[in-house]
């Protein structure tokens, strides 16, 4: 019972860490762009879209739909970095855990 014992231990510890990363997660924020620069999409560690910005001059009445697939680029991008960061960071939690693999 010692192996066990010592095993759950560490998976409480494992997850009072993990909800400290997440919540510091959603203080995070990653920026992506598209169209070189012309739109910018904030996420946060949440992996919830904060903020577009479009740049005046790719507004273009007669082309919305490249404006549209710049906004998607971006947005997609964006949530790309961000569940990158999430990934790096929980890692550093689970890293220093000797547990079996696969089980988180």
């Amino acid at each position: 019972m010692g192996k066990m014992g010592n095993m759950m231990k560490q998976v409480q510890k494992m997850q009072t860490k993990l909800l400290k990363v997440q919540e510091e997660l959603g203080q995070k924020t990653v920026e992506a762009t598209a169209g070189g620069g012309v739109v910018t999409v904030l996420v946060s560690g949440n992996q919830e879209v904060i903020n577009v910005e479009i740049k005046p001059e790719v507004v273009d009445p007669e082309d919305i739909e490249m404006l549209q697939d710049l906004i998607v680029a971006a947005v997609n991008e964006g949530l790309r970095k961000a569940k990158e960061m999430v990934e790096t960071e929980l890692g550093k939690v689970t890293a220093g855990l000797n547990l079996p693999p696969g089980l988180f």
